[in-house]
């Protein structure tokens, strides 16, 4: 088995600001005409409305990305020792074994959306137009790199179709519904791969279709039941079977109305931290776009972000792909 020991930062070809996933305009980027009290002030802002909708973020390894380190990241993890089962001779030296290194690499993306406001728009709205943007752009924000990493989790090889009675996804129907059964299933798969849980329990992120046909298990423990508040991940919905479940609304639906429930083990996959130089704010005040605005007509507020995702053991994680009750009216 292979374990993550630790992660190396190689800078390969280029500043991380030199990375480009979307052709931003430049005229959007920046924060020069404002105080460091304000931009403290939206970053802020801008991360507490993006942290929520990153679920799939939360049980990562994560890492900052330090400026002009490059955009590519190596993981290198070590696989896991033999026992030393032969007793040492009084006074003889053993030999010694040695470790076997393997990587993975990861290439981040940046991302990014801004939004115009108009003088006028100013002038005679009733709330406060760039703090209301930075609020709905930190949603977005979340949603978006949320999903970036979502689909790459979900990209795994280690799948468990319902409880075992079907061996693909166009076989399942709405009658393979997530059961305790098939949770139980992938628990053992994680123990038997000598899977690390994360502070006692396995993770699972479900969507509530899912939960709905799950939490009626007279097993099922709320939150409540056995963590105190403080304890709590977010979006955590209830306990069962030893797994801690995360509800989502952008857990993975499959087409065909397939969903997928991860159930995840510590180490699973890593992932770029957002507060460390990952995700920003960017205001441009009126009149800060010379020319290109002669009339001091519009304002701009914007995020910009530099992510990835990879998974590092894919027998650390399955992906439990089931029907629900609402099947038909998935979208």
């Amino acid at each position: 088995m292979l374990h993550l020991l630790k992660v190396n930062l190689k800078a390969f070809d280029g500043a991380a600001g030199d990375v480009h996933q979307n052709n931003l305009n430049t005229h959007t980027t920046g924060t020069a005409n404002l105080s460091a009290e304000m931009k403290t002030y939206y970053d802020t802002a801008l991360i507490h409305a993006a942290e929520p909708k990153l679920v799939h973020a939360q049980f990562g390894q994560k890492r900052n990305i330090p400026q002009g380190r490059g955009k590519t990241i190596e993981f290198r993890k070590f696989s896991q020792l033999p026992k030393a089962l032969t007793p040492l001779t009084e006074g003889v030296t053993p030999d010694g074994g040695s470790m076997k290194v393997t990587s993975e690499t990861a290439t981040v993306n940046q991302y990014g959306y801004y939004i115009a406001i108009s003088d006028l728009l100013d002038l005679t709205a009733l709330d406060p137009m760039v703090q209301e943007a930075v609020t709905a752009l930190g949603g977005q924000a979340g949603r978006t790199l949320d999903t970036v990493i979502r689909e790459i989790l979900n990209a795994g090889t280690n799948v468990q179709y319902a409880e075992g009675q079907v061996a693909s996804r166009a076989a399942l129907t709405s009658e393979h519904k997530l059961t305790v059964k098939a949770v139980k299933m992938a628990v053992r798969t994680l123990k038997n791969a000598n899977a690390d849980t994360i502070e006692g329990d396995f993770i699972g992120i479900i969507h509530p279709d899912i939960a709905f046909d799950l939490t009626e298990d007279p097993e099922w423990k709320y939150p409540h039941q056995y963590a105190d508040t403080k304890e709590i991940y977010e979006g955590e919905i209830g306990k069962i079977a030893g797994v801690r479940f995360v509800e989502t609304t952008e857990a993975k639906i499959f087409e065909g109305s397939v969903y997928s429930t991860l159930i995840i083990g510590a180490n699973a996959y890593g992932v770029t931290e957002i507060d460390g130089g990952g995700l920003k704010t960017i205001i441009k005040q009126k009149g800060s776009a010379g020319t290109a605005d002669p009339l001091d007509q519009r304002s701009t507020a914007g995020w910009k972000a530099i992510l990835t995702a990879k998974i590092l053991s894919d027998e650390y994680m399955v992906r439990v792909e089931t029907g629900s009750t609402f099947s038909g009216a998935a979208n």
